[in-house]
């Protein structure tokens, strides 16, 4: 056994997961999640091809879908903030 000194690192956050405010905000953020993942999986599906009318279709309605998510997001949090209803 050496010499060395052990410290014990008691600063160190211990938790078991995530607290409640944290799983509330990723809720709320699941929307947004759900619609970059649509988008990047349309993205991807034309990566190698050129993208027919149909591709293009899905392209911009995850887009859209995206969009509306962000928007939706932001006027929540914004109404929240503020203390008004959603």
């Amino acid at each position: 056994m050496s010499n060395r000194t052990v410290r014990h690192l008691s600063a160190v956050r211990t938790t078991d997961g995530p607290t409640m405010a944290e799983l509330k905000a990723i809720e709320a953020e699941m929307p947004v999640i759900d619609a970059e993942m649509e988008l990047l999986d349309a993205q991807i599906a034309v990566l190698d091809r050129t993208p027919s009318e149909v591709d293009e279709q899905r392209v911009r309605r995850a887009r859209r879908r995206l969009l509306a998510a962000r928007r939706d997001l932001a006027n929540n949090t914004t109404a929240t903030a503020a203390g008004g209803a959603a």
